[in-house]
Formats: C-alpha cells, structure tokens, sequence
C-alpha cells in the first residue's frame, strides 16, 4: 500500500463539499480550504469517546435496526444517530500495510498509531521500527485514557490505543504496557494480568494495585466502585455473548453489560476538566461474524448500541465531547436475502432468529463433549430450526474432521455449515468466514463531527485525535 505521503493535497471533505455546493464543473475551482485550516476556529474538544463495532460489516447496521424493532419495539440509537441532521456521516477505508483486507490489530494501529501496519502487528511499522501509540502521547501531556471491550482487556483493538508490540497474541506484554498509562481498563482477560497463569508468573494485578487501582472482577463491585484508576476485568478470556448470558442468572450476576462498563468509564472522565480519550469496543460481534452465528452477533449488536446510548445520554450536557462511531473492518458480510416467491418470506424468515437463545461458540463445545449428544435436539432446542438428515450427517462428519463436500472452502468447516443451515431458515447468507475489505459506516457528533465526514483513510484518525486532543 502507499505511505500517506502520496495521498492526495486536497481534503476529501473539501472535494465532497465542493460536488455539494457546485456539481462538477466547480471541481475545477481551487478548494476554498485549500491553504488555511478549516477546522482553525471549530468548537474546541475537550474528550472523545471513540466507539468501535468490531467487525461490523455495513449490512449488520440494517439488520439490527430491524431485529430491534421486532424484538424490543424500538430502533437502534445508531440508526437514530445516523438520521440526525447534526450528525457527520462517512466511510472509512480500511486496509493494512500489507494487505487490502485489514486485521484487528493493524486497524486500530492506524487509528492509534497514524501508520498502516501489516497485519497481526500493533504500532509496529513494516520495518520493524516501534511506533509511540496515542495512549502514550496522550498520557505525557497529563490526559487520561480509557479502555473497555467485550473481549480480553488486551485484546487488538484497545491495544492499538496503548501499546507496541510485533506479534498481536502478545498480550501478556500488553498488560504491562497498560500500567500507568491506562486509567480505566475494562473488560475479559483475567489471565493475562494473573500471576498464576501468566507465563512468566509476573502478578500484575498486585502491580496495579500498588499502583493505586482498584482491580475489580465482579459486577456489583464494579457498579459501587468510585475510584478514579481501575482495572476490571470479568473473565478469564473474552466476555461470554451476550445471547449466552441471558440465559444464565449466574453470569449476569457476575459480569456487567457493555452500557455498564462504558458508563463506569464515562462518567470518571466527564468529571472535572482534564481532556481524554476513552475507547469503547463491542468486540464479540466480530468473533460471531467469524462463526456465522446472525444470533449471537445481532445481540452483540444490541448490546453494542446499548452502550452507545448509555454515551449520548451522559454526554448530552457536555458540548466539549466528540463522539464518534465506527468499525475497523467488515466481516464475512452477512445479509439478508430474498426468500419464497416476490421475496415475500423473507421477513418471516428474519423474524426467526429471535428464537436462538445460544452462540454457536457454547453449540460447539457442547457438541465435543462425550458422550456427544443429540446434534437435531441442540440445534431445535438452542436456535430452533430442525436439521435435515443429511445436514446433520455433514456436521457429524466435518465435527470428526471427515471431508464435506463443500466449494466454498472458506465455509468448509463447522461454522460454515451451521451457518448455511441456519440461513436457510432465518434468510441471512455469509460471503466466508473471514474480514472484508469493505469500507466501514462513520458517524460522529460534538464539536468537529465533520473532520469523519466524506471518505476517510484509517490513519486520518489518528491525525483528528492528536490535533483534537494535543493542545
């Protein structure tokens, strides 16, 4: 890919206006922008909630405002957003140093870091040279940084705001680069702050508290906590779906919603005057993309749009506050399809999913269990739709790793097939099981909402966040 440096002198958003004010022929015309700044005497901003659906594909953002509308009477405050006149709307383009399709890991260092690194690195250029993420430039001029995820604390995407590191599954070396230079870290990942499970027997956890956090583990402890440094985390790996919580009253117990995790973020930073920069990650409905579960990854969406909420609500008395909401990348592009003749099943086919009450990552494991039980009765009970014989020979066969015919290879494999099968019922297809290289919604709103209108390159982001936030 090409290095910043060879991007084009004018703005896009100055181009986009350009064919908004005088159509084509005025692109001839020098940008009235073209040497001054203009964002010079914008509003200045004092905080920026940055908000990332992982993994959301644009026709996700669609599906989920209808699978609100039938399952809890109202629509999504994204789709709200979107609509909102005094909200900037774009596409971010999202491609890594080394490939057109991004990972987690070279998305968010593009964001966090301003360059395009290869794929699986974190704020590590291509030559191998560490990159000083934002967390850290930030941090030096006595601003304060947030993280909170569904999935490991130290997983990609909040790493790509806070640390450097060249293999992405490093996330033991994450966690310690967090330490004084995250303020609020919430999330899964227990494991890699443990000293009895890390590898090197290092007790992190002791570290931070020594360092005056307060490290949390439960819910309750969480929702009374009023300290100003902590470190949650509610799992020993990533935070357990959200379809799959609702079934248990001992998780839910445990364990806070994404909404609860971003207001106790939030409201530490709203507080007082220091500027900051908090990123809030649904990150599950990325891993439900990778396994072609539409129900679990439309409950996550819930979920994720939940917290979204919970941030305009509480940033609707503070003018200094951008919020902006995105996704670092598509995944294997779910979408409904036409069913029955004239299409006319399709939305009774839609309606189904409302039916699944377990991810196909709990479906899984149970199915390795001896003795293995009954695949028809799993698949009725927890997504309810009955398997054909030959589906449930198929799954038996590829569970055992036995061939499949399959000419997709990408869904040549459990998930893929699970997931064929559940879209002959709900209507809903999968392009594979792997990201995309489409470009991803924007959306903004607070002072300066319109540097993410129009077309923006990912590392763009980090030049927004820097000058917003570097004064």
């Amino acid at each position: 890919m090409q290095d910043d440096k060879n991007a084009p002198k004018i703005a896009r958003r100055d181009w986009l206006k350009t064919l908004s004010l005088g159509g084509l022929g005025s692109l001839a015309a020098p940008s009235v922008h073209a040497e001054s700044d203009p964002f010079a005497k914008a509003d200045k901003v004092r905080g920026i909630i940055y908000m990332v659906s992982d993994g959301m594909s644009p026709g996700v953002l669609t599906m989920a405002q209808a699978f609100s509308q039938q399952t809890r009477g109202r629509g999504t405050r994204w789709w709200d957003l979107i609509n909102d006149p005094k909200s900037a709307r774009g596409l971010m383009d999202t491609a890594s140093a080394n490939s057109m399709v991004t990972d987690s890991a070279a998305a968010s260092s593009a964001w966090g870091g301003g360059q395009r690194v290869n794929n699986g690195m974190i704020n590590f250029s291509p030559s191998g040279k560490a990159i000083t993420p934002i967390g850290k430039i930030l941090k030096d001029k006595g601003h304060r940084i947030g993280l909170v995820t569904t999935a490991t604390a130290t997983h990609a995407t909040p790493a790509g705001f806070a640390a450097a590191v060249t293999d992405r599954n490093n996330e033991d070396s994450i966690a310690e680069q967090y330490l004084d230079r995250v303020d609020v870290i919430l999330g899964g990942g227990s494991a890699f702050f443990d000293g009895k499970v890390r590898k090197d027997k290092k007790d992190l956890f002791a570290a931070y508290q020594k360092a005056g956090y307060q490290v949390l583990s439960q819910r309750d402890a969480l929702l009374g906590s009023r300290e100003e440094k902590i470190l949650g985390t509610f799992s020993p790996s990533h935070i357990p779906y959200s379809i799959d919580r609702q079934q248990s009253a001992e998780m839910q117990k445990k364990i806070p919603t994404l909404a609860e995790m971003a207001k106790a973020a939030a409201t530490r930073f709203l507080e007082g005057s220091t500027p900051f920069l908090l990123q809030i990650e649904g990150a599950r409905i990325d891993h439900a993309a990778h396994l072609n579960d539409i129900g679990a990854l439309l409950h996550e969406q819930l979920e994720f749009d939940d917290a979204l909420a919970q941030v305009l609500s509480l940033t609707a008395a503070h003018p200094d506050i951008l919020v902006v909401v995105t996704s670092d990348h598509g995944n294997s592009n779910p979408g409904l399809n036409g069913m029955g003749a004239s299409y006319k099943n399709s939305t009774t086919c839609f309606q189904r999913i409302a039916k699944m009450k377990e991810s196909h990552e709990s479906l899984f494991e149970r199915l390795q269990k001896k003795p293995q039980p009954d695949i028809g009765a799993l698949v009725r009970e927890s997504l309810g739709f009955e398997l054909e014989a030959n589906e449930k020979t198929a799954l038996l066969e590829i569970l055992e790793k036995t061939t499949t015919i399959e000419w997709n290879h990408q869904l040549a494999k459990p998930e893929g097939l699970l997931g064929q099968f559940a879209g002959n019922h709900t209507g809903v297809g999968w392009t594979g099981t792997t990201h995309t290289s489409d470009p991803t919604i924007v959306t903004a709103t607070g002072p300066q909402s319109e540097r993410f209108s129009g077309m923006v390159i990912n590392t763009d982001v980090f030049r927004h966040l820097t000058e917003l936030l570097g004064s």
